[in-house]
C-alpha cells in the first residue's frame, strides 16, 4: 500500500510531493507555459474571478507548475502553503514590505545581504517603518530591541557573508513577546539542513536561485508559512504588485529538488574537508564555518543544523590586494556571487555582495577587505583542495 504524503522521507518528497499529471500521464512535470487560461462561459468566468469556484484566472496569480513546486516546498519545509515568486530577493521583500504599515516598527540582525539591509535601513524607513540593528549572536541586544512592540524581526542564519549563528528559538520567544513575526531567510542551511519553522520562526523565505535550482539557471524564490498570514499579506501584495514566478523557472527548480538532499550532502561532506585545509594554510587568518568547533557560533549551529553547511567564510593575511590576488590565482574555482551551485564558486564580499554598504556597516557585521566567501560545489575534493591550495600559496 502506497504511503501518504506526510509519512514519506525527505528524498521521497523531493522527488514525489506535489506531482499533478494531465491526462497524458506524463511522468516528468508538466509546463505550463501560458500567461492566461480559457472559460468554457462567462458565468465561470465570473464565477473564477470572484473566487467562488476554483481554477486558474492568470499566471500572474497562479499556474499548474507552480503550484507543484509550491506543494514541493511545503512539504519540504513542513509549512502549512507556500508561495513562489521571481526572485529570492522577491520572496524576501515581499515577506517583509506586504505586513508593515506606517508607524510599525522592524528589528533586523545586523549581519544581512546587503540588498536585505537595503530594504532595512533605506526603503522602509520611506513608509514611516522604524528600523533597528542588532547583533545577532547577542540575546542581550535583542532583549533590548524588542522590550517594546515590533511589527516584525529579520534574520539570517548562517549569515551572509561570515556564517554568524543567530538563536533562531530564542529570538523567535522574544519576538513573538513583542508582538512581531520572526522572518527567517534561510537559504544558506537549505530545508536540508535547518527547519526554521519548527524552531518557532513564523515565515521562511528563499531564494531557489541558489541550492534549490543548483546548477545556475533560473531566479526563483519562495516564501512559506502559515496559510492565514499567506493569504491575507502575501496574496494581495503578489496579485497587485506582480513579482510573479516564470512556469519555466518553477519547472527548472521541481528537477532541481529531486537531487538537492544528495547535492547538499556531498557539497557539505566537500566544504567540511576544505575548511580543515584552508585553516590549517599559513597566509589564512580567520577561517567560519559552522561545522568546526573553532567558529564563534558554533554551538549555536551544532544545535540548529544537521550538518555545517556548503559555505566557508575565510580571511587571508592582508586585504583587498591580497585577497584578489587569492581569487585571480584560482584555476577551477570559478569568480561568482552566486552560491549554492554544483561549481564551486568565491567570491571578496566588501567588493561585490555587500558593496552598496558603507565602511562601518560592513565593520559592524565583522567584515573587512581580507574576507573570501566560498561556495563549495561538487568536483572531487582533491582537485579543489589543490586548487585552494595554489592559490593561497601564491601570496
Amino acid at each position: 500500500m502506497t504511503k501518504r504524503s506526510d509519512e514519506w522521507a525527505l528524498a521521497t518528497k523531493l522527488v514525489r510531493e506535489g506531482t499533478m499529471r494531465s491526462q497524458f500521464g506524463e511522468t516528468a512535470e508538466a509546463m505550463y507555459l501560458t500567461s492566461g487560461y480559457a472559460y468554457d462561459n462567462a458565468e465561470q468566468a465570473a464565477a473564477r474571478m470572484a473566487g467562488d469556484e476554483e481554477g486558474y484566472v492568470y499566471s500572474r496569480y497562479g499556474n499548474p507548475t507552480n503550484q507543484m513546486l509550491a506543494e514541493r516546498l511545503t512539504a519540504l519545509e513542513g509549512a502549512e502553503t507556500c508561495r513562489v515568486t521571481s526572485s529570492g530577493m522577491g520572496a524576501i521583500s515581499s515577506a517583509m514590505i506586504a505586513p508593515c504599515s506606517a508607524g510599525d516598527r522592524v528589528v533586523a540582525a545586523s549581519a544581512l545581504f546587503g540588498s536585505c539591509r537595503h530594504i532595512c535601513s533605506t526603503i522602509l524607513p520611506r513608509y514611516g517603518v522604524e528600523t533597528e540593528f542588532v547583533n545577532g549572536s547577542d540575546l542581550d541586544a535583542w532583549k533590548r530591541a524588542l522590550s517594546k512592540p515590533t511589527r516584525l524581526v529579520l534574520i539570517e542564519s548562517p549569515s551572509n557573508p561570515l556564517l554568524e549563528a543567530v538563536d533562531i528559538a530564542a529570538v523567535a520567544e522574544l519576538a513573538h513577546a513583542a508582538g512581531a513575526l520572526l522572518v527567517v531567510d534561510n537559504v544558506f542551511a537549505t530545508p536540508v539542513l535547518q527547519k526554521p519553522l519548527e524552531l518557532g520562526a513564523d515565515i521562511a523565505v528563499y531564494s531557489a536561485t541558489k541550492h534549490m535550482d543548483g546548477q545556475g539557471r533560473v531566479l526563483l524564490g519562495a516564501i512559506l508559512g502559515k496559510s492565514d498570514f499567506i493569504e491575507e499579506h502575501i496574496d494581495p501584495w503578489l496579485r497587485h504588485t506582480g513579482p510573479a514566478a516564470s512556469p519555466f523557472n518553477a519547472w527548472v527548480v521541481l528537477k532541481g529538488l529531486e537531487t538537492l538532499d544528495l547535492r547538499v550532502k556531498q557539497a557539505c561532506a566537500n566544504a567540511a574537508v576544505l575548511a580543515d585545509a584552508i585553516a590549517a594554510h599559513p597566509n589564512v587568518r580567520a577561517v567560519h564555518y559552522p561545522g568546526r568547533e573553532d567558529h564563534p557560533h558554533h554551538h549555536i549551529h551544532k544545535k540548529q543544523m544537521s550538518s555545517g553547511g556548503t559555505l566557508i567564510a575565510f580571511s587571508v593575511k592582508g586585504a583587498r590586494a591580497e585577497a584578489f590576488k587569492v581569487l585571480n590565482s584560482l584555476r577551477l574555482v570559478d569568480i561568482s556571487n552566486n552560491l549554492g551551485d554544483t561549481k564551486s564558486l568565491a567570491c571578496h564580499p566588501c567588493s561585490t555582495t555587500h558593496r552598496a554598504l558603507s565602511e562601518e556597516e560592513q565593520a559592524e557585521m565583522g567584515l573587512d577587505e581580507s574576507w573570501i566567501r566560498f561556495s563549495v560545489g561538487l568536483e572531487d575534493v582533491d582537485d579543489l583542495r589543490r586548487d585552494l591550495d595554489g592559490a593561497l600559496s601564491a601570496l
